[in-house]
């Protein structure tokens, strides 16, 4: 799962929200592509067209994550999602 809340409000929330990650990369505009150069095993994406919430306690390891210099990209899948 790919956090998508920000990080400021982290610290004061119980739950955050989440883009699944799936293997399954179809190319469209409300995926994020992710894979080995953020620290995950295979090519895959986090899918914006599935948003959801989940308990901050179920998160209990990162295993990889974005550069900042790619956080644009969370914000265009966003975009997408909502026909901005």
């Amino acid at each position: 799962m790919l956090i998508v809340t920000r990080s400021e409000a982290a610290g004061v929330l119980t739950s955050f929200v989440v883009a699944p990650v799936t293997r399954t990369v179809r190319g469209i505009p409300t995926e994020v592509l992710l894979g080995p150069g953020h620290g995950l095993r295979v090519e895959c994406v986090a899918s914006f067209d599935n948003l959801q919430p989940i308990r901050c306690s179920l998160l209990t390891s990162r295993v990889g994550q974005l550069a900042s210099s790619e956080s644009g990209e969370i914000c265009r899948a966003l975009a997408a999602l909502a026909d901005c």
